[in-house]
């Protein structure tokens, strides 16, 4: 009985399985899609923030199912959007744009979708509550003196 083991290590495409019986690749793989064996690539795949905001989920590496992986990321997108919004109320801005995109990948092992991580983008505009700052900006670019001198280091 060892020799069934072994047959399956070299890389026959058959294996000791389910139920007492031979399971193939195909039949394998059938089987970790469906969930019922499970995938060592899923089980061992770990999401991590990348931002520079301190007050989101996912700043140390952790785990998430494939079948948990579209409403995590998408609820830790929205933690970046709400943090937009709550940055533009307190420095008198307006948030103008936000943008949550989810990336989808394909399990190389088992052949399931899941959500591979996520983007988001927002564009923040705003403005200056003080008069003379404002008006000084202002006649900076009428009179053309915005941009005049650059600094070169050699």
């Amino acid at each position: 009985m060892s020799a069934i083991g072994a047959i399956g290590a070299y890389g026959t495409g058959i294996s000791f399985g389910y139920n007492g019986g031979y399971v193939n690749s195909v039949q394998e793989k059938a089987m970790k899609r469906a969930g019922l064996e499970e995938c060592e690539q899923c089980a061992s795949r770990k999401y991590k923030d990348g931002s520079n905001e301190m007050n989101v989920s996912f700043k140390t590496p952790g785990h998430i199912s494939p079948q948990a992986s579209a409403a995590a990321v998408a609820t830790h997108e929205q933690q970046h959007v709400s943090n937009a919004y709550k940055n533009a109320a307190k420095n008198n801005g307006e948030v103008l744009q936000a943008t949550v995109t989810l990336k989808r990948a394909i399990c190389s092992e088992c052949g399931r979708s899941y959500v591979s991580g996520g983007l988001t983008r927002t564009m923040i505009k705003y403005t200056e509550e003080n008069p003379y700052s404002r008006n000084a900006k202002s006649y900076d670019q009428v009179t053309g003196i915005l941009g005049r001198f650059v600094d070169y280091q050699v």
